[in-house]
């Protein structure tokens, strides 16, 4: 089945995309964020327990969808067996979830939790190829599935992995699995990014999919030192964090963290092949509407 979303039918069609990102919180409901992820936004991802144990990704979709927001819901599959996934995923629809994305998820020593297990039974290029299956109307043992089942599947991309033919070929795999569109990590350096975009021009993985790019709101230098040392997927300039530190105090610090993400915005938007912008929040979900206001203004 075709999947009606309006992510769905942006993706299907040629408008500038703009995504963000919603962080749940350690506890039972949702902050009052809906004026900040409404608006000019087609769609909010919601993380699965991203950075620490919080509130289900489903639960905050859930409510997120009750608010009138459009849900990306996060699957992860750090913590969950396929039968876990597919039952899951089966409960999703029923809830009226249309738009999915397919991550592997950070290692559990990364959140707060290394005593736990990890599962990692299969991996998020499996997933997406699990919930195309499920699309067609069969479960991955070929178990029918009964009732209506459609979801609009992405995944995530590092540009900076390196070398770029192995960055190429695991980005291909997930154009080949499925993967309707593709959201990006961070980007703090541009020149990077367009060399990676440039290869999956020529790849023509740019036709196959819609890849949208991501950016993050830097809070202080401190938050960026920190991103940078425990994750891998961050890779922020010195330059950019001189800058923030450069700047002043820590209201000042987010100010200009706010700047250079609306710098980059502004770099990124007229790049061919570029379909639209993910605002990551880290958690800032504040800063969302004016970054909206920078996308749809130029």
């Amino acid at each position: 089945m075709r999947p009606d979303s309006r992510l769905a039918a942006k993706v299907a069609g040629k408008d500038f995309i703009m995504t963000a990102e919603y962080l749940p919180l350690t506890g039972t409901g949702i902050t009052a964020i809906s004026g900040a992820l409404s608006g000019s936004l087609t769609a909010v991802n919601v993380t699965d327990n991203h950075y620490g144990i919080a509130l289900s990704s489903l639960a905050a979709s859930v409510l997120l969808l009750r608010a009138g927001i459009e849900p990306v819901l996060q699957v992860v599959t750090r913590d969950r067996n396929r039968i876990a996934l597919q039952s899951d995923l089966l409960g999703a629809a029923a809830l009226g979830m249309k738009n999915v994305l397919c991550l592997s998820g950070y290692h559990q020593t990364l959140i707060g939790s290394p005593e736990s297990a990890n599962v990692f039974d299969i991996d998020s290029i499996q997933l997406i190829a699990t919930i195309k299956k499920m699309n067609s109307g069969t479960l991955l043992d070929g178990t029918k599935v009964k009732g209506d089942f459609a979801m609009l599947v992405g995944a995530a991309a590092n540009p900076f992995l390196k070398p770029m033919e192995l960055n190429m070929i695991r980005l291909a795999k997930k154009v080949a699995a499925g993967a309707d569109f593709i959201q990006t990590q961070a980007i703090f350096d541009v020149a990077a990014f367009a060399q990676w975009l440039e290869a999956a021009n020529k790849e023509d993985l740019t036709g196959k999919t819609a890849i949208l790019a991501g950016v993050l709101p830097l809070t202080s230098a401190a938050q960026a030192e920190k991103l940078r040392e425990k994750h891998t997927d961050f890779i922020i300039p010195d330059k950019i964090i001189g800058q923030i530190k450069a700047s002043g105090d820590d209201v000042a610090q987010k100010k200009e963290g706010l700047a250079i993400c609306v710098e980059i915005i502004q770099q990124l938007k007229s790049m061919p092949g570029l379909r639209g912008i993910h605002l990551l929040s880290g958690g800032n979900e504040s800063a969302v509407p004016e970054l909206t206001a920078v996308i749809a203004a130029q």
